[in-house]
Parts: structure tokens; sequence; C-alpha cells
């Protein structure tokens, strides 16, 4: 029978109540009764802690009593707080070698071949804005191929308009311009698109000829370029921005899926709208998925640095390398000096909507965040955005907002989305499908249209973290073959498009 609350270790002194406690209620199995209401999701006191002694879940602290706890009592907000301690890296300690699959035991999925090797998952066409300044030009031209337009092209997702706020106002070179540069790239590139359009008002900072030659990228068949104000403005460049993508449609349309090995599927791995139970359901089970897909050959990418800050530990001592433990150091050390800088510090986690869930520190949520990475090898370290080569599990420095994220996520080449949720977060991800995972069954239940499978069973007993991982598994397979997700069928992710903006605005 499924317990009132749930311990993760031996060795912590608080339990995480698996549904509403009310006061006077005994916790079985732990000798104390609760001295308030303890909402699902939450923390109670299962020892008495002193103030300025540190609080454990996971067998890791996620911070210290700002006051007297006794056992029983709520642990939240108003008795728990942030405070320094050491963590030991020990680079590479935990690192051991992957136990792939043989070759004929791996998995496939039905996927798109490109004649240059490249493998997607879905096939659309896309505009890309440079600018602010082109985006509704963009949107426009994308409006026309909407409704009936693709009947005749049955094999073609559709056309989708990807637009942002930057471009300009901004300096021409720098930090800030390259990570634009290279988002933009990233999805130019990007094999889940057969063809695309680039377009660009013209005397914008981000100048179409600079990202072409920064970036590498050519004109061809399948990449257009355009700018309203040599075309001869907004009309005209809808117009031949149409013409342009029309005459893509034939080719994008003679595809036809076949059988690929599943080392083809680079995972994005994403949390948003966290909750008390994301570290003991959703997560570790979409960790268990990232172990299997590793074994069959595939790849994934963690990210969110902010939301690592404080578990980066568990990440440094899987890393195959000093070299690369250190890589996530530095990064931790420039997200630091980085919120210093602008006036903000690294625990401006959890969002209100996470404490509602229960949870309390940032420490508390990377702790459950990083378990979306399972228990592999941690590879490689990549900067914002850059193009992931490296087969296995990765780490890309990005902002911990999940639109931002995920944006990097797929420019860098995930071509399948996994994001967890325990508040009901709704979320697309053009041109690469995204799956929701519930935490929770009361969220999956109020929330079916948007979640597509509930990893509540976790904490009610009825499935280990093991079986969850392996129907995730199973999911992520259908979804690169073709299986459309809810957020697909509900049509998000054509808004959700947001590098990330670096630096001053001017």
């Amino acid at each position: 029978m499924p317990t009132l609350a749930i311990r993760l270790s031996p060795a912590d002194n608080v339990v995480v109540a698996r549904t509403d406690i009310l006061p006077g209620t005994e916790i079985p199995g732990e000798g104390v009764t609760s001295l308030g209401h303890i909402p699902p999701g939450h923390k109670v006191a299962t020892a008495l802690i002193e103030s300025g002694e540190a609080v454990k879940k996971y067998n890791q602290i996620i911070g210290f009593a700002t006051a007297r706890i006794r056992p029983g009592e709520h642990v939240h907000t108003h008795n728990l707080g942030m405070g320094d301690f050491a963590r030991d890296y020990a680079f590479g300690q935990d690192a051991k070698p992957t136990q792939y699959l043989p070759e004929h035991e791996r998995a496939t999925f039905e996927g798109i071949l490109r004649k240059d090797g490249r493998v997607a998952t879905r096939n659309y066409l896309g505009i890309l804005s440079t600018v602010n300044c082109s985006a509704t030009a963009a949107k426009y031209i994308a409006e026309q191929f909407r409704g009936g337009a693709l009947a005749d092209y049955p094999n073609i997702d559709g056309v989708v308009a990807l637009v942002h706020g930057t471009g300009c106002g901004m300096a021409s070179e720098g930090d800030a311009m390259d990570v634009l540069r290279r988002t933009i790239a990233g999805y130019a590139r990007h094999p889940n698109f057969a063809g695309i359009l680039i377009l660009g008002l013209g005397c914008e900072a981000n100048q179409i000829g600079g990202l072409m030659r920064a970036e590498g990228l050519e004109p061809g068949d399948f990449l257009h370029t355009l700018t309203i104000q040599e075309t001869g403005g907004t009309a005209k460049t809808v117009r031949e921005g149409v013409a342009r993508l029309k005459d893509m449609l034939p080719a994008a349309n003679d595809v036809a899926r076949r059988t690929l090995p599943a080392s083809h599927i680079r995972l994005a791995l994403q949390c948003g709208g966290s909750d008390g139970y994301s570290g003991i359901t959703a997560n570790p089970a979409l960790g268990a998925c990232v172990d299997l897909l590793v074994r069959h050959g595939g790849s994934a990418v963690l990210s969110e640095t902010p939301e690592i800050y404080g578990a980066e530990h568990l990440l440094t001592r899987r890393a195959v390398s000093r070299e690369v433990g250190e890589k996530i150091v530095e990064r931790i050390r420039w997200w630091e000096g980085y919120t210093a800088r602008t006036g903000n510090e690294m625990n401006n986690n959890p969002s209100p909507g996470n404490k509602a869930g229960g949870l309390t520190t940032i420490l508390e949520k990377s702790l459950g965040a990083v378990a979306k990475g399972g228990g592999t090898n941690l590879v490689e370290v990549y900067r914002y955005a850059e193009h992931m080569t490296a087969q296995g599990f990765v780490f890309m420095d990005t902002p911990g907002y999940d639109p931002v994220s995920a944006t990097g996520q797929v420019a860098g080449g995930a071509n399948i989305v996994c994001f967890t949720t325990g508040r009901g977060s709704v979320f697309g991800c053009k041109p690469a499908p995204s799956l929701k995972l519930a935490t929770n069954t009361p969220l999956y239940r109020r929330m079916t249209d948007d979640m597509d499978i509930d990893c509540g069973p976790i904490a009610d007993g009825a499935a280990t973290v093991e079986e969850m991982g392996r129907r995730i598994f199973d999911l992520v397979l259908a979804t690169a073959s073709g299986k459309k997700t809810k957020s697909e069928e509900l049509g998000f992710g054509d808004e959700e498009f947001t590098p990330w903006q670096l630096g001053a605005v001017m």
C-alpha cells in the first residue's frame, strides 16, 4: 500500500508527503506525528534539527535550518534557507565503462534520412528572422501555408516562422551576437528542416551577410535569404518569400521514413513548473530513459546551468575526464559572476510555483533536476547552441528559463525534447517534438490534453523508476517515428523560439 510519506535515503532528516497530511497524523515507519498540515510534495522533519544544522534530502544537503525544527514539523521557506558548504567535485570518481548493447539488440525507429546523411524526426519548412523587425513579415509568409495549403504535400509537417525580439540594439560583434548567430545557424542546419528562408530587414546589427559568413552558411536550393528593404517592402517580401518556399515543397515532400538506429536520437532534457515530486518520479524516470538510450547508442543533453547549482558535483564525479568536469565548474563560476554583475543571485530559484509545490531552495531543486541525466558518464560540455557531436550523455550551458534553454538545445542538434513538469507547464518546440511528463497523477488527470505520460505511479508504488524509464524510452522511439505529441496536436511550437539574449540592449 502507498505510504503517507516518501523517504529517499536512510540518512535524510526529512521525508516527503505523498498526500495531504493533517495535524496530529502519525507517519508510519518514521516514529513522528505531524505538528501541522503538510501539503503533498512538501517536507516534514523526522528528527530534531537545530538552527544552523544541515537539512538532508536524497542524502544531500538542500539547505540549513534558519530556526529550530521539531520532529513532525513542516520544513519549508519559513525555517529552511541557503548556506555555503564545500562540494567534493571528485572529478571522474564515479565514471565507469558504458555497457553498450550489441548492435543486433539495439533499438530502431522510423526516421527521415536526408541526402547528406543527417537524420530527422520531423519534416518542416522554416522562416528564420534575423531581427525583430522582420518578425511580422516572417509570420505573414507562414500564414499562407495554413489551412489546406499543404494538402498536396502530406509528408511535410508544416511551415513555421521562428522569430525573436532581438537582432538589433546590440553590438555587431561580441558574445551576444555570437550566441544569436550560432542559434539561428543551428536551426538553419537542423535536420528537421527540409528547407529554410532567412529573413532580415536590411539595416539591423545582425546582417544576413555577417550571419552567413560567421556561421559558414551557403545559399542554395533549400537555404534562401531575403531582406525587406532590398525586396521592396513587406507586401513584396511576403509574396517573394511564399514563392521561394512553394518552390521547395515538391522536393521537401519527396521523403519516406525508414528504419534507422536509435543512435540518431539526441534527446533534450527539460523540466519546468517543478514540484516536490519532480526529483522522485518524472526526473529519475527520465534519467532511466537516458541510461537506456545511451546503451542503445543514442545521446541526451542536460542543460539549465542555474538549476544544477549545488548539485554540479554529482556531474563532475561522472565526467569521463577532469577536463570535462572542469568545464562544468567553469560555467558555474561564470554564472556566479554573471548574476552578481546583474544584481541577482543564484538562489533566485525556485519560482513561486516551485515553492507552492514543495521545493524550498535551489539546492533542493537542482538535486532533483540533475536526476534527469540518469547515471551514465558525462562525456562533454557545450556552450549555448553549440553544435553537439559527442555520443552519449552531455551537458549544454543554458539559462534555467525553459524556452531559452530548449532553444539552445535544439540549435545544438536535439531532435526530440522530454519535458517533466509537476505544476503543469505547457510547451512545444518546433521543429523538435516535445513530450510532457507529469510528475504526479492528479496533474496528469487535470491536464490530460497536455501531458503525454503519467509518472505518478512511481510515488504510488504502482511502478518502479526503471519501468517508467522503459515506458518513456518506448514513447521517445514512437515519437521519433512520427507519433504526434500532445503539444503538437495542440499546435504548440511557433512562439517558443527564444534565443538567449546577452549583454546590454542599446
